[in-house]
């Protein structure tokens, strides 16, 4: 018997959710959403927060290695020290050559017309001149005073009439486009006078004399190490990884505070103040730095003025007195009787 139109039998229902089930089903995909979108923020900030302790990590373990690097190398300080200068004792490989220099080993070259100059003289080598040279490479003066008078100071040093020290030092580092080509070649040369002294003279006078334009780069260290092997270092692999490896730039810097703040080396009060500085005996000169005949005019008056003040005057002698004559007699005669 077929059921009566307009009802339907309970197997026929269909499965609609009713609206309560509808809204609590909406609700759980949306916690399920939420839930899902909360793990996703936190595994960023666990992914960022991870990165980040990674990152400070690795810039601290630089910053640790940096220091210690520093720390760890050495302050070096050049060999043959004289007053944070070199006193030049050999002139073996000096730049100009013996043919050079003047025939008479007593007089020094002077400008054209005029007549040369005498040496000073020492009765013995503690008695020679004390003659100290401030330079920086990079200094133009310093160039021309060592094309002026480079002879006249290598035949002083030859007869021992003079003990002439060549301090290097930086003034001019800011003068060279960032590249610090001064404190770099006052190490240059520190390099060369610890491991061949004997050609320290001819390459501190190379220097001077083939100089780069102030305000431009330089010459780099690489150049400069060649430069030590065109004047015949010994040791040329020793004094090339000395200059690359810029060993006493630091020393060639605080070489030069100390010399600022003084007192330079052989006087009482002198400071660091221009380059080239020339102390002799303890006294400044301040004459033509290209006027040969100026320097050796003035280096003979220090040098006088030094030998009268160390020689004691001779004393006065008592002059000799001659004995009285005999005083003739001048009791009365008598006379016979009449």
């Amino acid at each position: 018997m077929r059921p009566a139109r307009g009802t339907m039998s309970s197997d026929e229902t269909p499965n609609v959710p009713t609206p309560r089930n509808s809204r609590e089903a909406v609700r759980e995909k949306a916690q399920m959403v939420h839930a899902q979108q909360s793990r996703a923020r936190l595994m960023r900030r666990l992914i960022i927060g991870v990165v980040a302790v990674v990152a400070v990590g690795a810039i601290a373990t630089s910053v640790v290695l940096a220091v210690t690097a520093q720390v760890a190398k050495p302050q070096l300080t050049p060999v043959g020290l004289d007053g944070d200068g070199f006193l030049i004792t050999d002139l073996a490989a000096v730049s100009a050559s013996a043919d050079e220099l003047p025939a008479d080993p007593t007089a020094v070259p002077t400008q054209a017309g005029s007549e040369p100059i005498a040496a000073p003289e020492p009765t013995s080598t503690a008695n020679a001149v004390d003659i100290h040279i401030y330079v920086d490479y990079l200094s133009p003066d310093a160039g021309a005073f060592e094309r002026a008078n480079s002879r006249q100071l290598a035949n002083w040093i030859a007869e021992g009439a003079a003990k002439v020290t060549y301090h290097p030092v930086a003034l001019l580092t800011a003068s060279s486009n960032g590249t610090k080509y001064s404190l770099r070649a006052a190490a240059a040369a520190a390099c060369v006078a610890s491991y061949s002294p004997a050609q320290f003279y001819a390459f501190n006078h190379d220097l001077l004399d083939d100089q780069p334009e102030i305000n431009s780069d330089g010459f780099s260290d690489a150049e400069l190490a060649n430069a030590t092997v065109a004047v015949g270092v010994s040791s040329a692999k020793t004094v090339k990884a000395c200059i690359e490896g810029q060993d006493y730039v630091t020393w060639a810097k605080d070489a030069t505070s100390r010399a600022l703040e003084g007192p330079l080396a052989g006087s009482d009060d002198l400071v660091l103040t221009s380059s080239p500085m020339i102390v002799v005996n303890g006294e400044q000169y301040v004459g033509a730095l290209d006027d040969a005949a100026e320097l050796s005019q003035f280096v003979l008056t220090v040098a006088s003025d030094a030998y009268y003040e160390s020689t004691p005057s001779p004393s006065p002698t008592p002059a000799a007195t001659e004995a009285p004559a005999p005083e003739e007699s001048t009791a009365p005669t008598e006379t016979p009787a009449q």
